[in-house]
């Protein structure tokens, strides 16, 4: 790392751990450029339809284009500031000796902070690649949407105020935010940063193994506790997972557009992939001097694995439940929302429970392989490397 008089230059390592935003960015600008774009467009035919039927059709799409935009681009953009500010607490505590010297040597918290801007150039690249993404299925997107000819026609434009909310607010809002999180988090003494807590943590382990015989039990708890953070992306794995497969199945059993219901079983395997991975290889990390010297004193891996890994999965599995609960009560709202019409038949909508089962097993499986990988990681952690100073 450098501070120079303007800018901080990130290693690459350091950038790629900024992945996680760029896919919930993606995912977020793709719906919502689909949605938003194609009700612009959908507006400049409003005066050729007559049909009552199609009107109804076509104040529908509309009303539901915007709902699922608000519900889709809220959540993860909630879910992506939270994730903003984890990176940014994970990069502090990782680089605090580095940040204690520049602070020693004068330079104030926020000229350090400032410098975290350059977190926003990864919702840029996320929201950059959601949007150009969706054009090349707005297409298929407009065709489908028709309802079987019911609407004329569709022009596919391109509308530049787009780029304004989608892209370039969204970059400069996280890059404020990127800046006063991290100015907040560096309010510490130059000396504690470069001092850090590591070697009372070993200490306090080193005691705990040999006086404790319940040891690891209590360091699953204390393990979960102290990354509370954590516990939350897991939690928002399964809730995605569980949300997105389901819906998916049950936008084909009301009668919506096949492609909708694959790209949001796609976004939900690809956020749920990208938060478990994130939170998994992160525990990994942060746990590596626990790790090894649960080794030095004669537990197993298996047992390491257990404690480190173990406690995460009752939060994997309420985060199912609730994603379960919550697409289920979505679509009984927008249907009673947007259905609520004589003119127009009501879809027969009841929870799907092959697809609650099929989501159900599928995540499990997904789900434990990921733990099975990582506690292969535990046994290849090199226990000199895990020891010295980062």
């Amino acid at each position: 790392m450098r501070l120079g008089g303007e800018r901080m230059i990130i290693r690459p390592k350091d950038a790629a751990k900024l992945l996680g935003i760029v896919i919930m960015c993606a995912c977020a600008v793709l719906v919502c450029t689909l949605f938003f774009n194609s009700n612009m467009d959908l507006a400049q035919i409003k005066d050729q339809i007559t049909d009552q039927e199609a009107l109804i059709l076509y104040e529908i799409t509309v009303s539901s284009g915007n709902m699922t935009s608000a519900v889709t681009g809220g959540a993860l953009g909630i879910t992506t500031v939270i994730m903003l500010f984890f990176y940014i607490k994970h990069y502090i505590d990782t680089h605090k000796s580095e940040l204690g010297i520049l602070k020693a040597l004068g330079y104030s918290n926020f000229k350090i902070a400032k410098s975290f801007w350059v977190f926003g150039l990864s919702v840029f690249m996320g929201t950059a690649i959601g949007f150009g993404l969706s054009f090349t299925l707005m297409p298929k997107f407009y065709r489908d949407m028709r309802g079987d000819g019911l609407l004329p026609p569709v022009s596919l434009h391109f509308n530049p105020i787009l780029v304004l909310y989608l892209i370039i607010l969204p970059t400069v809002v996280f890059a404020l935010l990127a800046v006063f999180y991290s100015y907040q988090k560096l309010k510490r003494p130059a000396l504690e940063l470069i001092k850090g807590k590591s070697k009372v943590k070993i200490k306090k382990i080193k005691q705990a193994i040999t006086t404790d015989t319940t040891f690891l039990r209590d360091l699953k708890q204390s393990t979960v506790r102290s990354r509370k953070s954590l516990v939350f992306f897991i939690g928002l794995a399964a809730f995605c997972y569980s949300a997105t497969v389901v819906m998916s199945f049950s936008i084909d059993e009301v009668g919506g557009a096949e492609m909708m219901a694959v790209m949001m079983a796609g976004i939900g395997l690809v956020l749920a992939v990208t938060t478990l991975f994130i939170a998994v290889t992160t525990v990994i990390k942060s746990n590596g001097k626990t790790i090894a010297m649960l080794r030095v004193f004669g537990y197993s891996d298996r047992e390491c694995s257990a404690a480190i890994l173990n406690g995460y999965r009752p939060a994997a599995y309420i985060g199912f439940a609730l994603g379960t609960a919550y697409q289920h009560g979505l679509m009984l709202m927008m249907i009673s929302l947007f259905f609520d019409n004589e003119a127009i038949e009501l879809p027969d909508y009841s929870f799907h429970i092959p697809a609650f089962l099929f989501a159900l097993v599928s995540f499990v499986v997904m789900y434990e392989i990921f733990i099975r990988v990582y506690s292969a990681k535990i046994k290849r952690i090199p226990l000199k490397e895990v020891m010295g100073e980062e």
